[in-house]
Parts: structure tokens; sequence; C-alpha cells
């Protein structure tokens, strides 16, 4: 079985990244492509240091800084990656690479970690939050999202089998390209993140400073409970704005090591969640801390954190409105019922997104659907 594995690009160690590592730890002979790749030497242990194949973009201007403007090109440029010398295609997609044209002796899994977020469902938040609502620079970024859906949706056919990170974005798979797909959850380092003493009187919550996360409403909340401590780890572009709305009781860390936040997640009374993600590493790290999760009811936190009205032990619980006020209500219910929580049941909880699970999952679906192909083949034949 010999496999491809495409990826939209690869520029950091992120989320989509920690899927890539896991899979080459199953198919370490797998051959990687990717729109681009500019991850430095002595950073690329997670790709077990492999060369990696890349588009015509690698080589057009401002391209490791600028990747993004090239957006327009992606569909075109992700059609001429070839992999026709190979079994199995997988793809691990949030934008383009299960895109990859082909053929029907071959095996297109493609793990989604999100259809194009920016050119379906989200479309107007990302053009306001850019700037591009109006104006002609407006219009051209909806003439190209427009051109982009469609395309996205033609190439969802050349998908044998979709697997989602999370039902939530089985769902989105669903509303977008009227496919069924398979969830498999992305793998988390729950052996990393170990339980720890005794839990001290302050609340976390950890984040990249951008609107979606919606760290301020966070802060906005604690502002108006002055008797309970807020720290917040992470940077950002908007960290100034977030801080100007701040009173004594929240402490604001900046970034922080692994170290420091592992530290704080062992710690903390509970971690405080109020982004939409769709699936959600940190709530999962905090678990498997023993730390009690409050989340915003709606994404991949439904189906990582245990609520109250879950059928054994909550590891959380949930608000259903971004605002201050939904979450100030969340914590007086969350001191309420404080005692229902337990260290050793966060834990438990948390388990169940391992690496190890992942790898297993993932292979046994890859092994299960190749020999399929094999035997319809024959059929055809």
């Amino acid at each position: 079985m010999k496999i491809a594995i495409v990826v939209d690009w690869l520029v950091t160690y992120a989320g989509a990244e920690k899927v890539l590592e896991e899979m080459l730890k199953v198919y370490p002979k797998a051959d990687l492509f990717s729109i681009v790749d500019y991850i430095p030497e002595g950073n690329r242990q997670f790709i077990l240091d492999k060369k990696v194949t890349t588009s015509l973009i690698q080589k057009l201007p401002l391209s490791k800084k600028k990747y993004r403007s090239y957006l327009p090109l992606m569909p075109f440029a992700i059609e001429q990656i070839d992999v026709s010398k190979y079994d199995v295609v997988i793809s691990s997609s949030h934008a383009v690479a299960k895109g990859v044209i082909t053929g029907p002796d071959q095996v297109h899994i493609s793990y989604v970690h999100s259809p194009i977020r920016y050119a379906w469902d989200l479309q107007h938040q990302y053009l306001k939050e850019s700037g591009l609502s109006k104006g002609f620079k407006g219009l051209l970024a909806k003439i190209m999202l427009y051109k982009i859906r469609d395309w996205d949706y033609r190439t969802a056919n050349g998908i044998d089998y979709f697997l989602s990170n999370s039902n939530f974005i089985g769902s989105r798979i669903w509303k977008v390209y009227r496919r069924n797909s398979v969830t498999m959850y992305p793998p988390v380092d729950v052996s990393a993140f170990t339980l720890g003493g005794e839990k001290e009187d302050f609340y976390l919550t950890a984040s990249r400073m951008v609107p979606y996360k919606k760290v301020n409403i966070i802060v906005e909340a604690f502002s108006k409970m002055p008797d309970k401590n807020l720290v917040v780890i992470g940077d950002g572009p908007d960290l100034e704005k977030i801080k100007a709305k701040a009173t004594s009781n929240v402490l604001f860390l900046g970034y922080q090591s692994f170290e420091v936040l592992r530290d704080h997640m062992q710690r903390a009374k509970a971690f405080v969640f109020a982004a939409e993600e769709d699936f959600g590493i940190t709530p999962v790290e905090a678990q498997a801390c023993g730390t009690p999760v409050i989340a915003y009811g709606k994404g991949g936190s439904l189906e990582t954190v245990n609520g109250l009205d879950h059928s054994k032990i909550p590891t959380g619980l949930f608000f259903y409105e971004q605002s201050a006020e939904s979450i100030i209500e969340a914590i007086r219910i969350f001191d309420e019922k404080y005692n229902l929580f337990s260290s050793e049941a966060c834990r438990e909880n948390a388990v169940k997104f391992s690496p190890e699970r992942f790898r297993n999952e993932f292979s046994t679906f890859v092994e299960e659907k190749f020999q399929e192909s094999k035997k319809t083949k024959k059929i055809f034949q």
C-alpha cells in the first residue's frame, strides 16, 4: 500500500500539524505534499524530517509570509500536485488539500478539520473582521470566495471517504457537500497534562487574543465579579484592547511556556472557554489536568465536556450565549454545584482523546477502506 499525505500548508506546529504527526507515526513511509513548506530546520521532527513536495506557490514572491494571499491560486496549485502513483491518498484539509486529483483506482480519504470556513458559513464574519465587507476590495473578495465555493463543492465528488474531527464538523460537511462522514477526534497529548494537587481559588483562560476566541467577554464577566479571580494566559493582536476592560482581580500573564500553562491548569478551580471551536484542544488539556471546564455550549465543546445533565459524573457545564452575563450565571451555578466535579472524572474523560486512540482508529479505518477498494476493483474488472 503506497500512501501519499497531502496537507494545505506547513508553516507552524498547531492543531492540524499534530494530526499530521500522528498520521505519519502510523505510516512513516508515506510521501508528503503541501502547497508550501516553510518549517525551519531543527523543527521538522513532527514530519520525521521528510522532504516535502510543494506546489508552484512555493516559488512565488513573498510566499513565505504572504502565502494566504495566494488563496485564489491555491485550487489550481493543488490540482497540479501529482499523486497518481499512490494506492491511497490521505488529505488533511481545512482549505484546499481535499481538492488534490485522484483516479478511479485510488482511494482518497479526506480528514476534514472544517470545510473552508471563510468561504462558507463564516464568510460574512471573516469579511467584516478583515475590513472587506464593503468597497471595491470587498467586492473582489466576495467574487473570489464565490468561485472557491463552487470549486470546493465540485471537488468533494473526488473523495471516497470523509473523516471529520467532530460531529459538529460532520454536520458542516453534510450541509456543504451533502456527504456523510465518520467522526475521528483529533489526538490530544493528554500524557503531558497530568493531575495536580489541591485546587486554588482562581479561574483560568488560555488562548490567542483574537476576536473569535471571545476572551474579551470572559474578562468583562470577571470584571463584574470582583470577588472572583481570573488568570489570563496568551498573547495576540487584541491583548491591549482586552486588558483595557480588566479590573484588579484579572491577572494577565501574556505568552507562557508549556510548563507554566500546565501548572496553572493543574491549580485552577475551573477553565473558562468562550469560543465556538470545531473541536477545541485546550478544554481537553484542562480536563487532563483534573480541572473542570465552563464552556460555551456550541461546537466541539459539547463533545469533549460532560455537562451537568450527563449520565455519568460531569466534567464541566455550559453557557449558551457569548455574553458576560451568561458567563456570570454559569460561574454562579458552578460554585453551587462544585462538589459534583471530580478531578479523576475530568482526567478519565480526557483520556478518550489520546494519540494512541487516534492512531488505532485511523490505521483501522485506512486498512479497511483499502481492502474494500481491492474487492470493488475485482467486481469492475
